[in-house]
């Protein structure tokens, strides 16, 4: 009986229900295509949480680039178990694949920036050299990164603009990130005096007046530099370390006003640019002789 009944269950999996690419398809074929697309499926979300996961574990703060990225890894996942299910029914997958080359290679060319840009984003998303919030110098033009995406990053200038930059930009090119480690940046203030000043006092006013600023970083010390000799004036400069790179011009602009109320409390004076002119008179004209 136990034979008879293993022999029918033996025919009932193994008889050809159907034939793909003359492949003979039996209900075990069914039954093992079925439980390889189960076990992907659960493969696929177990990728796209531990993904989920990773990002957050990374401080990545945006939804919408971690959910991206792990649905995308979700998709790559059921595909690749999605081809080795169908290869349990002994269908060849090659045809289908040189069938397509040529469309794949001509959508590769087409969307070549659109991965490049999408490569970039990956980087940027874990390597985290550049986060939401950071101030960065990007083609001469200083911004706040305020949004981060796969394809490309959110940034705000100072006059309020918001940058569209594409994150290939951000990987190949050299860009300053103010606040990488820190938000520590220094500011620099030049300016010149007269000749006729004495030059101690005019290092003790000019430390005094970036010492007493109040924007400047305590635990680092100004510096006033004597950087060299004009035509009409001493060049002197002074720099000063401050909190956030953000607001290096109203810095820049508060550190200039000091520096001008001192140097006017203690009589010393900005000289403005001086030429000589020298005239040099022309001889009369000789007279032309008459007739």
């Amino acid at each position: 009986m136990n034979d008879n009944v293993r022999s029918t269950v033996d025919h009932l999996l193994n008889a050809p229900l159907f034939t793909v690419q003359q492949t003979p398809i039996t209900l075990l074929a069914l039954i093992l295509f079925g439980v390889a697309i189960l076990v992907t499926v659960l493969a696929a979300r177990l990728a796209e949480r531990a993904t989920k996961r990773g990002f957050a574990l990374r401080g990545v703060t945006d939804p919408g680039a971690a959910g991206l990225t792990a649905r995308l890894v979700r998709y790559g996942v059921i595909g690749v178990g999605f081809g080795i299910a169908v290869q349990t029914f002994g269908v060849n997958l090659n045809s289908l694949f040189a069938a397509t080359a040529f469309f794949a290679v001509a959508l590769g060319f087409a969307m070549q920036n659109v991965a490049q840009n999408f490569v970039s984003g990956i980087i940027l998303l874990t390597e985290r050299t550049i986060k939401p919030g950071d101030v960065l110098l990007v083609e001469s033009r200083l911004v706040r990164v305020t949004r981060m995406g796969l394809r490309a990053t959110i940034a705000r200038t100072r006059d309020d603009e918001d940058l569209i930059i594409p994150n290939a930009i951000l990987v190949q090119n050299t860009v300053t990130n103010y606040t990488l480690r820190d938000a520590l940046y220094r500011i620099r203030a030049t300016v010149g005096v007269s000749y006729n000043a004495n030059l101690n006092e005019v290092i003790r006013v000019l430390t005094r007046a970036a010492s007493d600023f109040p924007a400047r970083v305590e635990t680092h010390e100004p510096r006033v530099l004597l950087t060299g000799f004009g035509d009409s004036s001493v060049n002197f400069e002074v720099s000063v370390w401050t909190h956030d790179p953000w607001l290096s011009r109203v810095d820049i602009s508060a550190l200039n006003s000091a520096i001008w109320t001192g140097l006017q409390e203690a009589h010393i004076s900005i000289p403005f640019p001086q030429r000589d002119v020298h005239i040099v008179s022309q001889p009369p004209a000789a007279a032309e002789p008459h007739e």
